[in-house]
């Protein structure tokens, strides 16, 4: 104890502390950071949350350095990490709810469809949304004796319990169909269903993170939902993003997040060998989330994920 009573426990560790709040201003000013360049925003955002990480190690080697100053420091990176998730670790689950929706990137390359979609079916989900569809006859057969109403459009379908009206292609500027629009007649009044799949984003080390296709993509899909006549919508899809994401605002800035709502935990559904993102997303507007949750893996790269909603 002696040793931390000395005045140069306010001296050692001065380059730790100005790690630990650089880390806590990258986490508060991180809609700051620039995507002009290689969209480091949005990369950051991305991974946001693993941004916590960098304080258990600094608080160690605080301790081993024995630098009051450095533990102090670490106050701010501390703070600004509970109030971005701290909401997120808590148990927000509630009961009841009348409309339980799924959706599931299955893979292209998906070895065994049928056992995929069985695997979602199994979440009771009223209406399935799944993407990335090659071999689309194969879920089709594993779903008929779940789902009565089905549409196919372009790689991506809806699976519905209830009649489905108005469905049709959505123009998210790709120059084939990767989104959809359906209206679900669900014994509470209709829901308008959006299933969608952005394109996806990549990591390179000349370019960045190079994500302007799919920033094009939720551009035409927001405007598609802010022009959405019904007062009750679902979108479900992969993003190729997170809520985090300041490229997906004008999807994100319309909707309210099931897991964010409703969930627990984080929900991270990217990769499935070891979730590290929630790009998987179930969105909803003029209903309320009652819970939120991630289903076992399949034979996909994603896990499907589920929520039910009171209409």
């Amino acid at each position: 104890m002696d040793r931390w009573r000395d005045r140069d426990v306010w001296r050692r560790g001065l380059i730790l502390a100005a790690l630990a709040v650089l880390l806590g201003l990258l986490m508060l000013l991180h809609t700051q950071l620039p995507n002009r360049v290689g969209n480091l925003g949005s990369l950051t955002e991305t991974f946001l949350p693993w941004l916590g990480l960098g304080i258990p190690v600094l608080f160690v080697l605080a301790i081993v350095r024995r630098s009051a100053t450095a533990l102090i420091a670490l106050l701010l990176p501390v703070l600004t990490w509970v109030n971005l998730f701290g909401g997120l670790l808590s148990d927000k689950t509630g009961k009841g709810g009348n409309f339980t929706v799924a959706t599931h990137n299955v893979n292209a390359e998906n070895p065994d469809p049928a056992a995929t979609a069985r695997a979602v079916a199994t979440s009771g989900a009223d209406v399935v949304a799944l993407e990335e569809l090659t071999n689309a006859s194969r879920y089709e057969r594993a779903l008929e004796g779940s789902y009565k109403y089905h549409s196919v459009q372009g790689t991506v379908g809806i699976w519905s319990k209830y009649p489905l009206e108005l469905v049709q292609p959505v123009d998210i500027r790709l120059g084939w169909v990767r989104a959809l629009r359906a209206t679900v007649r669900t014994p509470q009044g209709p829901v308008a269903v959006y299933v969608a799949h952005m394109p996806s984003v990549r990591v390179k080390f000349n370019a960045g993170f190079t994500a302007g296709q799919r920033d094009r993509s939720a551009e035409a899909l927001g405007r598609a939902i802010a022009q959405e006549p019904e007062k009750r919508v679902v979108l479900l899809g992969d993003l190729n993003g997170t809520m985090n994401d300041r490229s997906l605002a004008p999807i994100t800035s319309q909707l309210r997040s099931a897991q964010g709502a409703a969930g627990d935990g984080f929900g991270f559904s990217w990769p499935a060998s070891f979730p590290m993102a929630r790009i998987d997303q179930i969105m909803v507007r003029g209903m309320d989330p009652v819970s939120a949750w991630t289903l076992p893996a399949t034979k996909s790269d994603h896990l499907p994920v589920a929520a039910r909603v009171k209409i």
